[in-house]
């Protein structure tokens, strides 16, 4: 799965990393140690005019809901079955977008009951973009809420000792594939695999990640390892 992330670049880089036509929420924007479900993420949707930037909820709300609760347990979508459950097929059709990211955290278990997380980075140190979907709720006083849920898959071999499953982490010569409107359900099915591991890397970090309520630098730091 995927519970927790980190986007601590620069504004200005999500705008010439994706290409920006359109960004809102620059003055909300702040670098995020410990990104968490229920949070607004920066995230990229295609518009007729390119490409559009800006914030929705993580925890998809179909805009068939009755309970804007749903979210909760919605966090994550499997990619295997998107194109048929009902929470995710119509958004798989019509509504894709990419999550921003620059790492993402994962827990394995050195000991009964102990939850020891590990970050994941791209070698280069590079933005990355996940695949997503998003829908748009109403609620009863007809506010709209917009959000979104993240695409996970089977673990490569460097996610492999800490967790079966991964987000699905798009090439990025992919990404203009998955948001364009006319890309078939085939097309869009075979962009969703395990990333390729030797662009990876991965190491523990403060057991502080724990809780989202810590949120800062120390966070990211490498810890030392239970093997060293």
């Amino acid at each position: 799965m995927c519970g927790r992330f980190t986007l601590i670049a620069p504004f200005e880089h999500l705008i010439y990393r994706f290409q920006i036509e359109h960004a809102s929420g620059e003055a909300l924007y702040q670098p995020n140690y410990n990104v968490a479900p229920g949070q607004n993420i920066v995230a990229v949707v295609k518009s007729s005019d390119g490409n559009r930037m800006g914030f929705l909820r993580w925890g998809l709300i179909p805009s068939w809901a009755k309970d804007e609760k749903i979210g909760w347990k919605l966090i994550n979508a499997r990619a295997e079955s998107i194109a048929e459950k009902p929470s995710f097929r119509n958004a798989f059709r019509r509504k894709r977008c990419l999550i921003v990211a620059d790492s993402f955290y994962e827990w394995t278990h050195h000991m009964p009951k102990e939850k020891v997380p590990f970050r994941f980075v791209m070698k280069s140190g590079s933005l990355f973009a996940m695949a997503g979907l998003w829908d748009s709720w109403r609620t009863k006083d007809q506010q709209l809420i917009h959000s979104c849920t993240i695409i996970t898959t089977k673990a490569n071999t460097i996610m492999q000792p800490i967790h079966n499953r991964m987000p699905v982490i798009l090439n990025h010569e992919d990404e203009a594939r998955w948001l364009n409107a006319s890309s078939d359900s085939k097309t869009l099915r075979d962009l969703l695999r395990p990333y390729d591991s030797e662009q990876m890397d991965c190491y523990e970090v403060s057991r502080d990640v724990n809780s989202p309520r810590n949120n800062a630098p120390y966070l990211i730091e490498k810890q030392q390892t239970h093997h060293e």
